[in-house]
Formats: C-alpha cells, structure tokens, sequence
C-alpha cells in the first residue's frame, strides 16, 4: 500500500477518515425501531456525512457526489469533525448494547473504541503536521490516478477541485501555522526533501502536469467540442489556480516553516511527546504494549532472524561475515537491473508467478484483480519501494500494487517475491479486496481497517511463500529473511528515535547493520518512521500475533488443521484489532473441537 514500502498511505489515510465520522441526524431518537435498528441508523448516516466531509476519500472509493471538492482541512474543520465524533459517542452510549446480537456489539465495540481513539488524537494535535516529505499537498496530483474520467460531468468536477485549490492551500497553510506556534512539527531532515517535490511540480510544461493528466485523453464519445472546451479550461486552471497556489506553498514553507521545524529527530519533542507517542504505538498495534516493552521485543526478534540468515550464508557457500554478505548483496550485478522497464516486466511476472498458487492456502480468493504499476516519477526519488492502493468500492477500479523504478541498480532481485507477496497476494490485495466483498457488515469496518491486521497479515503473508513454492532459491529465501528482520528493526529504530531520543543516523546504522537493503531504501525508510511515529510498530507486532494463532490452533487441531480454513477465519471478519481476532480463532478452535467431539 502507499508508503508504505509506502505500504498503505492511502489505506492508513482511509481507516482513519472513516473512523472520524459522526451523523448527520445527531437529534434523532436512539431508540426508534430498537437498539439494532438505532445502530443501524447511526452506522448508516455516519457513513453519509464521512462521504460529504472527506470527499476526497470519498472519491477514492469510486463515490463520485462530492468529486467537485476538496476536504476541508482548515483548523475549523477540523474542530467541527472533532464535535461530530463527541456527538456521535453520545449518541451511541444511548444504544442499550445488552440487547444487540453478539455480531453487532461487536460492530458496537469497534466503532466506540475507534471514536474515542479519534477524539484523543485531536486532543494531542497531531493533525497539525499535515505535510511531510511523503504526502501532503505535493502529490495532491495523485487523486486524479484514482478518479474514472468518463463523462463531460467527470471532468468538470475536476476543473472544480482545480478551481477550489488555492482555498485548500489556504487552509494548509493556516493549519502549518498554527503548527508552528504549537510546536507540532516534523524536523527538517525529512522536510527539506519538500521544496523539491515542489519544484519537479512547478517546473513541468503544462501538459505534463498531473493536474492536466486527464485532459490528455478523452474517452470516443466526448464530442470533439467538450474536449477542446475542457483542455483549454484544464489548461488554465492548472496555470491560474493550481501552479500559483503550489508557489505561494512553497515560498511560505521555504521561508517560514522549514527554518521552524526541529532540528533532532523524534515525537519526544512535541510540548506533549511521550504521552503522544505512547498513545500512538498503542493505536496502530492495538495493542497495551509499551514504547519499553516493543523495544525489547524487536531486540530479540533482529537476534532471532540473525540466526536463521546465518544459515542461509551457510547454504550459499559464503566464507565471511554476515555484514560482507549484505554488501555483496547490495553490490553486486547480478542482484540488480539495470533499466527501469526491466524491472517493472520482472515486477509483473512475479506477480504471474504467484498467482496460480494462491490455492494452495487459500480457500477464497477475492474477485477483484489488481495491477502493477510505477510509482509516479516526482515521488519515486523521496518515497519506498513499493506501496499498494485499494480498489474503488463500486469496482471500477481494480488493486494497484505501485513499485519504485527509480535507481533500479538499487532494487535487488531478491526482495521482489517477499515484496510482491506483502503488497498484492496474499498480502494487502487478497486481504482487503477480500474485505470489500463480505456481506453485511458497517461501510466503517468494509472500507476501513487496523494497521497492525493489516499489515501484520501483509508481512505473515510474506512467510506462505515458504509453503507456496515460490522461494525456490537460497537468495530469495535470503530476501523473505530481510524482509522479515526489517519489521523487526522497526520496533527497535521507531521506538528508539520517538522514545529513547536516538538521532537518525543511530538509527540508518543499526538498520544498515541488521538487514542486506540498501543505503538508499534505508535512508527513506528511517525518514518515514520519523514522519509517522508508531506506524510502523504494527507490522510485527501484528505478524507475530497471526503465526501465535496459527501455532495454537495447529497445536490444538493435531491432524486436523486445515491452513486454509484458518486463513478463511482470520479473513472472514475483515480487519479487527488484535485481541478480536485472538477471540474468534479461540472460538473457531472450541468449535472445531466440538465437531469432532461429535463425529
């Protein structure tokens, strides 16, 4: 997913939208046709006014009445989402839970907790950073890849949201301010990477301008005379609305707000840092661990992996020390391409590869298919190496799994299975395209999700390469190993720099020491911990809990465990915090063995 790799920044973007909504008919009655009916009602306008507020997201998912404007991102949106949420907790505390089925206290469970966790975080202010150096108003282009264009209608909304940019700028740059004066900042190591981004922007000809993309094509049946109408409007708005307001961003965040940004690294810095930090690694884990107690595990999960790649140098004949061998992987040839093309075809037929497997351990395989492409060339340089975004929910759009061709000498082959196997199958597609087609759940829980089940199945989806026959050689098998140990660097550097007040080349170092990726791929990947505290704790703490489960449930099952019924458990819920997930594979064993109790 984005950024992920830039796993999941439009994904994480999603989960978190959806659970900031509140109603629209906040004044009616709770208890008008019952608690399930009231629960009902409240989920469904809740999803409503979610659609109207953030019609950006709404967008995204192929929700095409609000494609005119942009999210209101000013500090009085924000305030006013923030009142929602309180009137929604309300009203949902009027909801008598005791008399819900057990699916919908479930559904009841979620939506408060995610409520409460949403009104916390505005407390903390972290909305006040709503620019880094791998999102933010530099890559606004980006929407118009995840929109249809096939109607005159399609187009002029987009003439619309390039009309209106200047006023979202204005709200940016109000709430970067107001940053500023909270000291809630991103220090400028990572920020100063931003002007540039603007530059590649702001320096294109028109027409290749990704604000103009569309405008490039026309589908048959637009007239000859809309599509004359639309360039030209096209080409004046991007010149007149959009290129001005993307200069009046950058001079203000060049002359103002980089030289405010802090100088070390960490949330620790925020005037309310541990408490911020603490209640982050919370979130995405969702988990009570704390910032000690992640750190500790990820030094004995890097000890654990170093051990098993030792073992893998044993097998290719390697005569030296681990750290000669991550340089020869990350130097030598014969690991890399040296063309961008011949990385994306190498890229599309891995994920060929994989495909036809899936059977092997799964029972159900989602509908929706997804493809390969490039990540955008004016992100490529500042961003991860892959990411994946997720279908549009009318299925107008399939699965994009996105992958870095920039400096392809520095994207080793032998990461490509363990990579493809977390952002598109069994990974990231099959789990959330799979989500998308459960039956009768809340849009909320369909269309959003929990970092640490999502990408902690991500990464236990890398480990079924192991049973699918797809590391068919030591290198690669070598590549599932760093992948691995990567995750488990995260909690080690993430805690260390937010926490225990690292700096960041502490951090590029121990990464540098424990996993065979490269300088470049480490560098970017310390720079996005920083701008994302706690995000990237989830992943292995999420895995860890998944490969818990399947070890409990084949040790309770013996002879009777069935991998692909476990994996049709663990999915069939969509993505649930992780003690939800615990409860329904407990429940799921109790009843296995009741079954055959009774055979």
């Amino acid at each position: 997913m984005r950024s992920p790799a830039k796993c999941l920044v439009l994904l994480l973007l999603a989960a978190a939208l959806i659970l900031q909504a509140a109603p629209v008919g906040a004044q009616r009655r709770a208890g008008a046709g019952g608690p399930a009916a009231a629960l009902k009602q409240l989920f469904d306008e809740d999803w409503e006014w979610t659609m109207r507020e953030f019609p950006t997201f709404a967008s995204s998912l192929g929700d095409r009445r609000y494609n005119d404007r942009w999210t209101d991102v000013s500090l009085a949106g924000a305030e006013r989402r923030q009142q929602h949420r309180q009137q929604t907790l309300a009203r949902l505390r009027q909801i008598d839970r005791a008399r819900l089925s057990a699916a919908d206290q479930l559904n009841y469970d979620l939506f408060r907790k995610d409520l409460e966790n949403d009104i916390e975080e505005f407390r903390l202010r972290l909305y006040l950073m709503p620019v880094s150096q791998r999102d933010g108003l530099q890559s606004s282009d980006e929407l118009a890849e995840l929109l249809r264009f096939q109607t005159v209608k399609d187009y002029d909304d987009w003439l619309a949201r390039l009309r209106a940019f200047p006023a979202y700028v204005d709200q940016t740059l109000e709430v970067l301010r107001e940053g500023v004066r909270a000291r809630m900042l991103w220090p400028k190591v990572t920020l100063q990477r931003v002007p540039g981004q603007l530059d590649r922007q702001l320096g294109a000809r028109t027409e290749e301008s990704g604000f103009y993309k569309p405008f490039r094509n026309f589908p048959p049946d637009i007239p000859e005379s809309e599509r004359a109408r639309l360039s030209l409007a096209g080409r004046e708005a991007v010149e007149r609305s959009v290129m001005p307001a993307l200069k009046k961003f950058r001079d203000y965040f060049v002359g103002e707000y980089l030289p405010a940004s802090f100088d070390r690294v960490g949330a620790w810095q925020w005037p309310n840092g541990a408490e911020a930090y603490a209640f982050l690694a919370r979130r995405y884990t969702t988990t009570d661990m704390t910032p000690e107690q992640i750190h500790e595990k990820g030094l004995s999960e890097v000890a654990r992996i170093r051990a098993e790649m030792q073992k893998v140098m044993t097998q290719v004949g390697f005569r030296g020390s681990l750290k000669e061998f991550f340089k020869k992987l990350r130097t030598d040839e014969e690991f890399y391409y040296k063309r961008p093309e011949d990385l994306l075809n190498a890229y599309r037929a891995v994920a060929k590869r994989i495909d036809p497997n899936l059977v092997k351990v799964f029972k159900t395989i989602p509908r929706m298919p997804y493809g390969v492409i490039p990540i955008p060339d004016t992100l490529a340089p500042d961003t991860t190496t892959a990411y994946y975004n997720q279908p549009a929910a009318d299925g107008s759009r399939p699965g994009y799994y996105y992958v870095n061709l920039y400096k392809p000498e520095t994207r080793p082959k032998w990461e490509m299975m363990a990579l493809s196997l977390h952002e598109s199958v069994p990974g990231h597609h099959l789990q959330i395209a799979r989500a998308m087609e459960l039956g009768e759940i809340p849009k909320f829980r369909r269309y959003g999700g929990y970092t640490a089940f999502v990408e902690g199945w991500g990464l236990y989806a890398e480990s079924l390469g192991e049973e699918m026959g797809l590391y068919d050689d030591p290198y690669s098998k070598f590549g599932q190993l760093t992948y691995e140990m990567w995750r488990a660097v995260r909690l080690v550097v993430d805690t260390g720099m937010h926490y225990y007040k690292w700096d960041r080349q502490k951090a590029i170092d121990y990464f540098l020491d424990n996993a065979a990726k490269t300088e470049l791929d480490v560098t970017n990947e310390i720079d996005r911990y920083i701008t994302d505290p706690g995000q990237a704790l989830a992943y292995k703490i999420g895995e860890l809990k998944f490969k818990e489960l399947r070890a409990r449930a084949k040790a309770a099952l013996g002879a009777d465990f069935d991998v692909r019924e476990f994996h049709d458990v663990v999915l069939g819920s969509g993505a649930v915090p992780l003690d939800v997930l615990e409860r329904n594979v407990d429940e799921w064993i109790a009843q296995q063995k009741t079954r055959k109790r009774s055979q």
